[in-house]
C-alpha cells in the first residue's frame, strides 16, 4: 500500500542529517530566500533565551512539509526553506567558530571536558552539512582534509525561478573560513558596505559575528541545544498536491489558543470567586471592543497590549526582573503566558485593576496613533510599542496630549533609525541592552523627560559617529527613511504633515515603464547599471497620495509636476511637503528636469537633515 503522510517529531540534528543519497530541493514555484537580520535576530535570541531559561523541554520551530521524492532521495521544501536554508548558514557560522576554539583551547586537565565537547560538535556539524563520516572528520581543523569534506556534493538544491542567487548558498557551505568565504561570495555591482551582499552571505555573517562573542563554554552549550535540544514537526508526504493542501491548512483559520485565552481565563475565574464577575465581564468587553479598533488600525492586538503590560510591570518591580544584583541589565524576558500564570500571577488576583490600566494604555493608543510622530514611529520597529507604552502608564488617557509623548516619541524614533541603518540586530547591547536600561526610567514618573534624553544623547554620540551615518543614509535605498525624510523636511520648513492612510512611496524618476531609456538619456545618466543604482536612493523618493500616483503613473517630471485637469491629477494637488515644495521650486522653469545630480543632490540633503536629527543637532 502508497506510503500517504508521516508526522514526526525531530530534533534539529536528525531533521538535517540526510541519508548519503539524500538531498533537500527548493522547488521551481518557491520564493527567494528573504530572511533578513531581523529574522535571523530573532532566531538567535530565542535560543539564548531558551537556553538562559534553563528549561527541561524542547524548543520547537515549528512545522517543516517535504514532498518526498525518487524512491524517497529528494526531499521537497513546501515549507521549511527559509528555515532550513538559515539553520545550515548557522551551523556553517557556528563551525568555522568552533574551528578557531578549537585550535586556541588547552588540553589541560581542566579544559578537557570542553575540548572534547568543541571536536564532538565539530564532528556533528560536518556530518550534517557534507555527510562527512565520523572516522573521516580530524580531531583538530586540518585545512586540506577540511577543504576535501567542505567541496562534498551539496546537500540542498536550489530550483527555484525567483532565486537570483542560487549557487550563493553552496559557496558558503563550501569554504573552509570566514576569509575564504567573503572572498569568494557574490559582491552585488554598486553597493557599499553589508549592502552589496546577498541575504545569504548577511545573515551568516550575522551569525558569524555573533558567535564570536560567546565564550568557548558558551559556544559548546549554543551548539548542543541547537541541535538536540531544538524540534520541528516533520511531515512527510508522497503526493506534492497533499503536501501543499496541508500547507495552506496549517497556515489558515485552525488556530491555538493564545496566551490571552488563557490569561482572560484565569481573571475571569478570580473575578468570580471574588464576586465582581460582572464587572469584569463588562470592563472585559469595553476592552475587547478598544482592540478591535486598535486592530483595524493596525496598532495592537489583545496579546501585544497584555505584553506591553509584562514590560511596564517588569520595568515597575526593576530590582526584581531587569537591574541585576550587579548593576548589569537583565534583557531575558518571560513568555506571556509564563509570566503572567507563574512568575507574577499576583497580577491576575486583581482583575478589575488589571483591567483598568490595559483599557487606558489601550485609549491611549487610539489617541495617539493619530500623532504624525508616532505614526513615523510605528512604521519603524514594533517593538518600539513596548517602550513607548511603559511611559503612557505615567498618564491617563484623558491627558495625553501630542505634548506629552512628544520629546520620548523623537528619543525612540531617533535609535530605531539608526537600527534601521546599520548591520546589527535588535538584540545587540547598543539596542535592546540600552532600551531595557531606559524602559525602568519611561515607568517611572518621578524621572524627568530631560533625563531620558540626555541618556540617548550620550548613547547615540558614543555609539556611532556623524561620518558612518551619513554614509548608511546616502547609500540607503528602501523606503522606511522616505517617511521620517518627508517628516524632517515639514518640520524644518514649519510645513503642517499628515501621513493619511492612502499613501504610496512615488519615484520622482520613475522606476519603471514605457519611456524607461529615454527618460533616463534625458536624465544624463549614462547606463542601467547607473539608472539601477540611483533609482532607489532616497533622493528620488517622496510621499504621495495613492490616488495622484496611481493617476500620474511614470510620466515625465515636468507632466507630474504641471498636470492638472479633470481625469488626471500631480504634485500640484499633493498636500505632502516634499511634492508642494518640487512645484513651487519649479513653477517658473517652462522645461523643468530632474537629473541624476538633482537626485544625488536631494539624497545629501536627505542625509544631512537625518544625520542632524539622530544626533539631535
Amino acid at each position: 500500500m502508497a506510503k500517504s503522510i508521516e508526522p514526526k517529531l525531530r530534533k534539529i540534528g536528525a531533521y538535517l542529517k540526510l541519508e548519503e543519497d539524500t538531498k533537500f530541493t527548493i522547488p521551481e514555484y518557491q520564493r527567494p530566500y528573504s530572511w533578513s537580520i531581523t529574522n535571523c535576530d530573532k532566531l538567535w535570541q530565542d535560543i539564548i533565551d531558551f537556553i538562559n531559561s534553563d528549561s527541561k523541554d524542547r524548543y520547537f520551530f515549528g512545522t517543516i512539509i517535504i514532498n518526498c521524492q525518487d524512491n524517497d532521495t529528494i526531499f521537497g521544501l513546501i515549507d521549511g526553506q527559509q528555515r532550513t536554508t538559515t539553520f545550515l548558514l548557522l551551523l556553517k557560522a557556528l563551525l568555522i567558530r568552533i574551528n578557531a576554539a578549537i585550535d586556541t583551547t588547552s588540553q589541560d586537565d581542566d579544559s578537557e571536558n570542553l575540548y572534547r565537547g568543541l571536536k564532538e560538535r565539530r564532528r556533528k556539524i560536518m556530518g550534517i552539512l557534507y555527510k562527512a563520516e565520523t572516522e573521516d572528520i580530524s580531531d583538530q581543523p586540518d585545512i586540506t582534509t577540511d577543504r576535501a569534506i567542505c567541496s562534498s556534493e551539496p546537500i540542498i538544491e536550489n530550483y527555484s525561478i525567483n532565486e537570483l542567487y542560487k549557487t550563493e548558498l553552496q559557496t558558503i557551505l563550501s569554504a573552509v573560513d570566514y576569509a575564504e568565504t567573503e572572498a569568494k561570495v557574490i559582491k552585488i555591482p554598486r553597493k557599499q558596505k553589508d549592502n552589496k551582499y546577498t541575504n545569504f552571505f548577511r545573515n551568516f555573517k550575522f551569525f558569524y559575528d555573533r558567535a564570536k562573542e560567546l565564550s568557548d563554554s558558551q559556544l559548546n552549550r549554543f551548539v548542543k541545544t541547537l541541535t538536540d535540544s531544538c524540534e520541528v514537526i516533520e511531515i512527510k508526504s508522497w503526493q506534492v498536491e497533499q503536501a501543499i493542501t496541508m500547507f495552506n491548512s496549517l497556515n489558515s483559520d485552525g488556530l491555538p489558543l493564545y496566551d490571552s485565552d488563557i490569561i482572560s481565563a484565569k481573571l475571569y475565574a478570580e473575578a468570580e470567586k471574588t464576586k465582581v464577575s460582572d464587572k469584569f465581564t463588562k470592563l472585559w468587553r469595553e476592552l475587547i471592543k478598544l482592540i478591535d479598533e486598535l486592530k483595524q488600525s493596525g496598532i495592537a492586538d489583545i496579546d501585544a497590549i497584555l505584553m506591553q503590560q509584562m514590560y511596564f510591570e517588569r520595568a515597575k518591580n526593576k530590582n526584581n526582573e531587569i537591574v541585576t544584583a550587579t548593576g548589569s541589565i537583565n534583557v531575558t524576558t518571560p513568555g506571556l503566558r509564563r509570566y503572567f500564570t507563574e512568575e507574577n500571577k499576583k497580577l491576575l488576583t486583581d482583575p478589575i485593576g488589571l483591567c483598568h490600566q490595559i483599557i487606558n494604555i489601550a485609549k491611549i493608543w487610539k489617541k495617539v496613533s493619530t500623532y504624525s510622530v508616532i505614526q513615523i514611529l510605528l512604521k519603524f520597529n514594533d517593538n518600539a510599542k513596548l517602550f513607548l507604552a511603559s511611559y503612557f502608564h505615567r498618564f491617563k488617557a484623558e491627558e495625553i496630549s501630542e505634548e506629552n509623548v512628544h520629546e520620548i516619541a523623537i528619543c525612540l524614533l531617533r535609535l530605531f533609525t539608526v537600527l534601521e541603518l546599520v548591520n546589527i540586530g535588535y538584540s545587540s547591547s547598543a539596542f535592546k541592552t540600552f532600551l531595557f536600561g531606559e524602559v525602568v526610567k519611561m515607568a517611572d514618573s518621578t524621572v524627568p523627560v530631560q533625563e531620558i534624553k540626555a541618556d540617548f544623547d550620550k548613547h547615540i554620540a558614543e555609539k556611532w559617529n556623524t561620518d558612518e551615518i551619513k554614509r548608511y543614509v546616502t547609500d540607503y535605498d528602501k523606503n522606511m527613511l522616505v517617511y521620517l525624510n518627508e517628516y524632517l523636511f515639514a518640520q524644518e520648513n514649519n510645513l503642517s504633515f499628515i501621513l493619511g492612510s492612502k499613501h504610496d512611496i512615488e519615484h520622482i524618476m520613475p522606476q519603471s515603464g514605457a519611456n524607461l531609456d529615454v527618460i533616463r538619456k534625458d536624465a544624463q545618466i549614462e547606463s542601467k547599471d547607473e539608472f539601477d543604482d540611483i533609482v532607489n536612493k532616497l533622493g528620488n523618493k517622496i510621499l504621495l497620495e495613492e490616488k495622484i500616483n496611481r493617476s500620474i503613473g511614470n510620466e515625465w517630471f515636468r507632466t507630474k509636476l504641471s498636470t492638472k485637469f479633470s481625469d488626471k491629477t500631480g504634485y500640484v494637488n499633493s498636500n505632502y511637503p516634499i511634492a508642494t515644495a518640487l512645484v513651487k521650486q519649479y513653477e517658473n522653469d517652462d522645461k523643468p528636469y530632474w537629473c541624476k545630480q538633482d537626485i544625488e543632490r536631494a539624497t545629501n540633503l536627505a542625509g544631512d537633515r537625518i544625520v542632524k536629527f539622530i544626533f539631535s543637532i
